[in-house]
């Protein structure tokens, strides 16, 4: 027993010196929330009733617009039919706010040439003494009437010395990215690609639906509905002759559909003419693939028109004032467990506070690992929780000592009764854990924005109390209470002396 108390005692000290270690040497500390660095935080609603779907969709062009931002751990989610939008840390609120709730506008433009991306997309190689750099050739899908694949393949080779500024293959800036004019976008595919000014937007379009087609051996599909008249199926014909001819308006032959300045699709056009309802994007699509894309075009073709309702920033010297007051709070509360379990406890009291130190040191790593490489804020909630859990993680240690003064009242040994009192609090500790973690749970579960940070942190904070309670209040506990200096000094411990035993009767 002493022997497996010492290898887990050491387990959990080296691992948590690593895990510190190794957390300092990268540099990663816990990322703040919007209550705590500052920020933006905004609440829309559509201007007319919408469907759950078109909703959804909405959230997803607006999570894709705060990418793009750079935001770090943002919070976007839904309260009934509003969207509720919080950015921590963004040092331009309007422009974010202004990018985010924009109309989102399909396009329809015209692919005018496939540019090259350098220098990550590119080989070099020599022909007759003089260097070139070849880009690897595109994959596009086709849009038919009867739904046939096609590919075309383009390599385009250009000078080594040429640069990208002199190509002219920047990226358009979304402020630039008008209908008007030729832009320079990336596509979800991976291209890169120049297209021309719109020839028609989504409100030409319908309706659109992902398809299993048995036509072309049982492939995923993506149909379209275009509207009648001059606006619909008359305009989009209009560019799909262009195409299909290669003029110079769309002289790849190829169709591109944009949102909020990405390309969703690039098919080729094989026919100059379509009906209304017979439009299909064919290509090596995945059924997600598919959906995604229908998706797209049929909310794309109806955009959600957000209106603010109700905006408010927070600045970073309020967040700072709240992390003052935490972590103040945190530190006053923690000292006075201290000075309590130690007066009371005495050495058990200071084995209390190292285990509470270690399981302190183990969550700073986990929070600072997530928030790092998976962008898990750390907001005021969040804070609470890991103050509340302080109490959770000291009621594990008076469980124990509490079993072990009862054991010792009643005259066993210090050194016979630790291991007992341990596996008969243990069992309590653990269902009083569960009983911290299924609130957690609830919470996390019902509830959404800083409760559910609360009830994360509460949930983490408890499952490393259960490590630490095991692997080293445990170990470090029975080490003290066997070893030959302390074994019968039970009030160093906080423990009564054992009763002395009576006198045996003498029979007369």
């Amino acid at each position: 027993m002493r022997r497996n108390g010492l290898s887990s005692l050491l387990f959990i000290v080296v691992l948590t010196v690593v895990g510190l270690g190794l957390t300092l040497a990268a540099g990663n500390a816990p990322l703040l929330g919007l209550d705590l660095q500052g920020g933006v935080s905004v609440v829309y609603e559509p201007a007319e009733p919408v469907s759950d779907e078109a909703l959804s969709q909405t959230i997803e062009i607006i999570r894709r617009r705060v990418d793009a931002l750079g935001v770090a751990e943002p919070e976007i989610g839904r309260q009934g039919d509003a969207i509720v939008v919080q950015l921590p840390g963004v040092k331009d609120p309007d422009v974010a706010l202004a990018v985010i709730g924009q109309t989102a506008e399909l396009r329809f433009r015209p692919v005018l040439e496939t540019v090259p991306i350098l220098p990550d997309s590119t080989t070099t190689s020599t022909l007759e003494g003089e260097t070139t750099t070849t880009v690897a050739g595109d994959t596009t899908s086709s849009t038919t009437a009867a739904g046939s694949d096609t590919t075309e393949t383009t390599d385009t080779t250009v000078p080594d010395e040429v640069t990208a500024e002199s190509l002219g293959i920047e990226l358009t800036a979304p402020e630039d990215d008008v209908a008007d004019a030729e832009v320079i976008l990336d596509s979800i595919e991976g291209e890169r690609l120049r297209l021309g000014p719109t020839l028609l937007t989504g409100e030409a379009l319908s309706t659109a639906e992902a398809r299993l087609s048995g036509q072309t051996g049982g492939v995923w599909t993506v149909n379209m509905t275009m509207r009648g008249g001059a606006d619909g199926i008359d305009a989009f014909n209009e560019a799909a002759t262009a195409c299909f001819d290669r003029t110079p308006t769309c002289p790849s032959g190829r169709l591109a559909i944009t949102l909020d300045g990405e390309v969703q699709s690039a098919p080729t056009i094989q026919t100059p003419t379509f009906e209304r309802d017979a439009i299909q994007i064919s290509g090596s699509f995945t059924e997600s693939e598919a959906k995604d894309l229908a998706l797209v075009l049929k909310f794309g073709a109806l955009p959600v028109e957000l209106v603010p309702q109700q905006t408010q920033a927070v600045s970073a010297t309020l967040g700072k004032d709240a992390l003052d007051a935490g972590i103040i709070s945190g530190i006053v509360g923690l000292l006075l467990v201290a000075i309590y379990m130690i007066a009371y406890y005495r050495l058990l009291g200071v084995v209390a506070m190292l285990s509470l130190a270690l399981s302190g040191s183990l969550l700073w790593v986990v929070i600072s690992y997530l928030g790092e490489n998976r962008g898990l804020a750390l907001t005021l909630a969040g804070v609470t929780g890991i103050i509340v859990s302080i109490g959770v993680a000291v009621d594990s240690n008076v469980v124990f000592y509490e079993h072990l003064k009862e054991d010792v009242s009643r005259g066993r040994t210090l050194r016979s009764s630790v291991d007992g009192s341990f596996a008969s609090a243990f069992s309590t500790i653990v269902k009083a854990d569960i009983a911290s973690l299924i609130g957690a749970a609830v919470l996390w579960s019902l509830t959404v924005g800083p409760v559910r940070g609360f009830a994360f942190y509460l949930g983490l904070a408890t499952l490393l109390d259960l490590v630490a309670s095991y692997f080293f209040m445990r170990p470090l506990t029975v080490m003290l209470a066997k070893s030959p200096r302390f074994a019968d000094r039970n009030r160093w411990f906080g423990l009564p002396a054992p009763p002395e035993a009576e006198p045996e009767a003498v029979p007369a």
